[in-house]
């Protein structure tokens, strides 16, 4: 069955840089756009990023535009998130998530979910 798995989340001072990981198995990977997303407490999911199956296409939210980079290595079937210039509103768990075909910003279109990673950035 399908896996995604996140990891490198922690506690960051603001400023901060942060990287994430999600490592996928059961599926063809190079076939799956995948997205992060994050959740705060007592908020709603949200999208962060998207990455295309192939590579070539992102997007991401204004909030983390210039700051967060989506990358993956279909190689490893693996996506990444490289967070900089941390903000105390950037706390959330984040999400890693696969649909097979294109990019969506909408968490309700993604079927595959990993676990989480808690990222806490402090003032």
């Amino acid at each position: 069955q399908v896996q995604l798995v996140e990891s490198g989340g922690g506690l960051v001072q603001a400023g901060g840089s942060l990287r994430l990981s999600c490592a996928a198995s059961g599926l063809t990977f190079n076939s799956y756009a995948m997205g992060w997303f994050r959740q705060a407490p007592g908020k709603e999911r949200e999208f962060v990023t998207a990455i295309s199956n192939g590579g070539r296409s992102t997007n991401y939210a204004d909030s983390v535009k210039g700051r967060f980079i989506i990358s993956r290595d279909n190689a490893k079937n693996a996506v990444y998130l490289q967070m900089y210039t941390l903000k105390p509103e950037d706390t959330a768990v984040y999400y890693c998530a696969a649909r097979l075909s294109v990019r969506s910003t909408d968490y309700t279109d993604y079927p595959y979910w990993g676990q989480g990673t808690q990222v806490t950035v402090s003032t």
